[in-house]
């Protein structure tokens, strides 16, 4: 391709007096001896440290300096000069208060800067961080009415750790800090840290926490630095308990009585207290298991809280079990609020009663819901959902939900053979708190493991072709190992699909197409399928990850005691239906990487095979991948991409939607950038295909081969998310930059864009439009 090279140079220049005019303007709205406050920069002069820790220390410091400047992008100060264009308004709304209040930015002047202030800031963080000798200075560096403030650190020598001791006496408290003293954080040799001094704090006290001590604090604790032992930037850490100790902190105690309260309400607060009984010598006999549940409408059966509740008579209280209670019960999904109160009851035995004051919710609802929607595949529709749910069906915490919808999606474009589809279906689950299981399960995870029981029942008409009665049901187990790990395994998955009224035109057009006459063929499929969730997306990290990895094992059994196989003739049924035998693994992993708190990067892989053997040559439609679609490669129409490089639009009549595989691979990357409150941006770029596992002669090129990186279709594109928090509506544009169907050697579409060209932007820029994010 030829360069236009003098353009390139001349949009330079023009960029290049753009941000020189821009800059120059944001000055000329100063007053009369201002200078605008371009920000600080520290510089250390030290030559004994490395120069890794003199960078670390800098970017340190100069996070902690006050006020930060202007904001910036690429050198123009875009906020200032929206603030300074416009109007001071005369009310509190309008364009000018818009434009100048929260699209702009006021200025920073130098004279907002405090400088000694900032200079304490570096010599005591320094001093805090082993600089004991840290001295500073500042300049200011001017010019064109802006400022910038230099400061210069000489931090000296860092003090090391010679000598760590934990004073010892005879209390009981002093004896359990010795017995712990071992896993200090403070180590001889290190630095002298005041961060890692906090933490050690913390650390004795989380540890104390765990052996009684509930009222101790780490406050309690003090750490004495003496510098004055060695004349070689050498300090000795003395850790002690403090002299002013409260008696309670050194007092280890152990549960009393358990007093549960399930009907609890906050209004039954008065004048700051309790309208309770916190005196367990009040309580009536009706214990269970040693705890006391006070539920004079019995609401709820006793056992629920002997699983829910760690702390027993005689135990002593620990900080582990006593999180692991709460959130126990939080996760139980029938409290609302759930509160802890420790009252002492017996002072010279360290007793104390653990009440625990629970305040239900709604224990039945009714929600109908209405939808609205559109998708890449030229459908438009509504779905009307009424669900009812029960939070504590049985008195145990169980959850019953049933639910009836209706929907329909109309074609509005594209392919005219399409169809409409009407659905109308209920599904009702049972949720019991606990594996139902012959044997024992006992869990440590601070999330209740739960049995689902799920039934459903799905009617599907594709006009003037077919329509479809779908069974289902499971028995399975969810349970979560922590916050971040969760498995879901079902011992059972049925599905039986049936179809009913198969036009004569469904059946003309299928004639020669396997592929469309196995979606109306009867579909028995049963077998486990297990899943498992790894997630750390809810931790305020920069580089977060999620990845869930799905297997569906289906007939195998039977087909093994059977001797089921199809390809021998020997095809075995149930009630007279072929029940399917296949292994499927699908595996989604997503990386995300947070630039700061308005972008970030967001990048997702799915791979997946289905393999058909035994009673099966195939993989069930319903069970099969798709690609393409407002959650998939976004250039292409739903479920319309691959398989692997077969032309969908050698179909006759233009039936190519529903377009599935038994192979998966997709890559999609995403840039996202907040532009404004509730406004966000995205730039993306999606890749992937799905392919057969056996060949097809009616789709020549579907089968997965060496060459399947020929295969795979890129599209590209950007999109607006208007984030209302609630709800986040996505509208995402996207092109196709390689096509897989075509020939093989122009497949990418470079030289094919023609913006310019109406019936290109028509058949080749694909507008999704969807709820949420896609990954």
């Amino acid at each position: 391709m030829k360069k236009n090279y003098p353009t390139y140079f001349k949009y330079l220049f023009t960029f290049g007096m753009a941000s020189f005019t821009l800059s120059c303007s944001n000055t000329r709205f100063l007053k009369e001896g201002q200078m605008l406050y371009t920000g600080a920069e520290v510089k250390i002069k030290n030559d004994t440290i490395s120069k890794k820790e003199k960078k670390g220390l800098q970017t340190a410091l100069e996070a902690n300096l006050t006020p930060k400047p202007n904001s910036s992008f690429l050198g123009l100060r875009l906020k200032l000069y929206f603030y300074n264009i416009a109007k001071e308004p005369k009310k509190d709304k309008g364009f000018n208060y818009w434009l100048k209040y929260k699209v702009g930015e006021k200025p920073v002047l130098l004279g907002d800067v405090d400088r000694e202030f900032n200079k304490d800031i570096i010599e005591n963080y320094s001093e805090n961080k082993g600089y004991f000798n840290a001295k500073a200075t500042y300049d200011t560096v001017s010019k064109n009415k802006k400022a910038q403030v230099i400061y210069t650190l000489r931090p000296g020598a860092r003090y090391l750790i010679s000598d760590v001791k934990f004073q010892k006496d005879s209390s009981l408290v002093n004896q359990e800090i010795q017995n712990i003293a071992g896993k200090t954080f403070l180590k001889k040799g290190q630095p002298f840290d005041l961060d890692v001094i906090k933490s050690e704090r913390e650390r004795i006290d989380n540890s104390l926490k765990e052996r009684g001590f509930y009222y101790f604090h780490p406050d309690n604790i003090i750490v004495q630095a003496d510098s004055t032992v060695t004349k070689n930037h050498k300090v000795e850490l003395n850790v002690k308990l403090k002299d002013n100790t409260p008696d309670l902190s050194t007092q280890q105690f152990t549960i009393d009585k358990v007093i549960v309260f399930p009907n609890y309400n906050i209004r039954d607060v008065k004048n700051g207290k309790y309208d309770v009984p916190m005196n367990a010598d009040s309580l009536q006999k009706h214990a269970q298991d040693d705890i006391y549940v006070i539920d004079p409408q019995h609401k709820f059966k006793p056992k629920i809280f002997d699983r829910a509740l760690y702390f027993k008579k005689g135990d002593l209280y620990n900080r582990t079990d006593h999180n692991l209670t709460l959130n126990r019960l939080i996760s139980l999904g029938v409290f609302k609020f759930v509160k802890n109160e420790f009252v002492v009851s017996d002072s010279l035995q360290h007793k104390f009663d653990a009440y625990y004051l629970l305040t239900p919710k709604e224990l039945q609802s009714l929600r109908l819901e209405a939808l609205g929607r559109t998708n890449s595949a030229n459908y438009a529709g509504s779905e009307l959902n009424l669900n009812w749910t029960h939070r504590n069906f049985f008195r145990g915490a169980e959850q019953f939900k049933a639910s009836v919808y209706g929907a329909f999606d109309v074609q509005i474009g594209g392919p005219e053979n399409a169809k409409n589809i009407f659905r109308m279906g209920s599904n009702v689950q049972l949720s019991i708190p606990r594996i139902v299981a012959p044997f024992r399960f006992n869990s440590s995870s601070a999330f209740v493991p739960r049995t689902n029981i799920t039934l459903g029942y799905e009617f599907q008409n594709r006009t003037e072709y077919y329509t479809l009665n779908t069974f289902s049901g499971s028995f399975g187990y969810v349970w979560k190992e922590n916050a971040r790990k969760e498995h879901d395994l079902k011992i059972i998955d049925i599905t039986y699909v049936s179809p009913a009224n198969i036009t004569d035109l469904y059946l003309e057009k299928s004639a020669n197409n396997d592929a469309m006459k196995r979606v109306v063929e009867k579909q028995l499929i049963f077998g486990p399928t297990y899943s498992y969730t790894y997630t750390n997306t809810m931790l305020p990290k920069p580089n977060t990850m999620y990845y869930k990895g799905t297997l569906d094992l289906a007939g195998n059994i039977t087909g093994l005691v059977t001797g089921a196989n199809a390809k021998k003739d020997k095809e075995k049924t149930i009630f007279g239906v072929p029940f399917s035998q296949y292994a499927k693994i699908e595996n989604d992993f997503r990386f995300y990487h947070k630039f700061n708190e308005k972008t970030s990067l967001a990048t997702r892989f799915i791979g997946g095979v289905a393999y058909p053997y035994g009673n099966s040559e195939y993989i069930p439609f319903s069970r099969q991948f798709f690609s393409g679609g407002s959650n998939s490669v976004r250039a292409f129409r739903a479920r319309t991409l691959g398989p692997g490089s077969f032309d969908p639009r050698t179909i006759p009549d233009g039936y190519y939607f529903d377009q599935s595989g038994d192979i998966k691979l997709e890559l999609n990357a995403e840039y996202r950038a907040n532009l404004y409150k509730f406004l966000n941006v995205a730039v993306f770029a999606d890749a992937g295909n799905v392919w057969l596992i056996n060949e097809d002669a009616d789709r020549p090129g579907a089968k997965f081969s060496k060459d399947f990186l020929s295969e795979i279709a890129v599209g590209a594109g950007f999109g607006l998310r208007l984030d209302f928090s609630i709800l986040i509506l996505r509208l995402d544009l996207a092109m196709p930059l390689r096509v897989p169907y075509y020939e093989k050697n122009d497949r990418w579409t470079f030289d094919r864009i023609n913006f310019g060209d109406s019936s290109w932007r028509k058949d080749n820029l694909i507008l999704n439009i969807a709820i949420g994010y896609p990954f």
